[in-house]
């Protein structure tokens, strides 16, 4: 009797994805399938696509062709309010957090929640704060400004206000940029507990070898604009292709 396989869903599908800018061209069909609970790793020179690629899933950049499909719907096909619903769903993880300074953590993650389609009661949000400040092991800085936290504090609540309204899919850009190596590697041991605790599909957006080697399934090579390589790091740390040794620190 043949074995049955059951595949996780797809939650994240870009298919012959090409955008330019004048004579430009960033990307060219880009090709990226993510999976309930997976993590994909994109790497790649700066300039060559991997912000443009997450603005276009996020939906602040049109391609010029091709097709991006979150939950198997393509975005391109919806209007402001179903995507606003799709989004709802999505984390997105900035590279300089994008607190603000003027208001505490607490008033940090109620704004992110306040802008949700489906506002929560006070009580209730009040509750997911707390689960998810206690996540990332800073239930104490409630109250707290921005000011008064160090820069992997500042991480850490960044990325509690990602989670804070369980979304089925985490964006990460740069996750441990700007870190000492202690707290880049609590802050990847952070993005590995939170897939574990909640199942998420996780992009990541990453230069850091250590953040590569630890947090990807799989580690997507971009180079020209294209998917150049798709592998374990297991399996890609063995190739004598020069290009891709250059991007994963292998000596040839």
């Amino acid at each position: 009797m043949q074995e049955v396989i059951n595949t996780p869903p797809i939650l994240l599908n870009v298919e012959n994805l090409s955008i330019s800018f004048g004579d430009n061209k960033v990307l060219q069909k880009m090709h990226l399938t993510l999976h309930e609970n997976e993590s994909i790793v994109v790497v790649g020179k700066s300039g060559s696509g991997k912000s443009v690629l997450i603005k276009c899933i996020i939906g602040l950049l049109s391609a010029d062709s091709g097709t991006i499909s979150i939950f198997g719907k393509d975005i391109s096909q919806l209007n402001e309010n179903e995507f606003n619903n799709i989004k709802s769903k999505m984390g997105f993880l900035f590279q300089g957090n994008a607190l603000y300074d003027s208001m505490t953590v607490k008033e940090n993650m109620e704004f992110a929640m306040l802008r949700q389609p489906e506002v929560k009661s006070r009580s209730t949000m009040d509750s997911m704060i707390i689960e998810s400040l206690s996540d990332v092991g800073l239930a104490h800085t409630i109250n707290m400004m921005p000011a008064e936290l160090s820069g992997g504090m500042r991480k850490r609540i960044a990325i509690a206000r990602t989670i804070v309204m369980k979304p089925k899919i985490i964006l990460y850009d740069e996750p441990t940029a700007g870190l000492d190596p202690i707290t880049g590697k609590e802050i990847i041991n952070l993005i590995n507990t939170i897939k574990n605790k909640y199942h998420t599909a996780s992009l990541i957006i990453t230069h850091d070898i250590q953040c590569i080697q630890q947090t990807g399934d799989l580690i997507i090579i971009l180079h020209q604009g294209s998917c150049y390589a798709c592998d374990s790091y297991n399996q890609l740390k063995k190739s004598q292709d020069p290009v891709i040794a250059s991007f994963l620190n292998i000596t040839t």
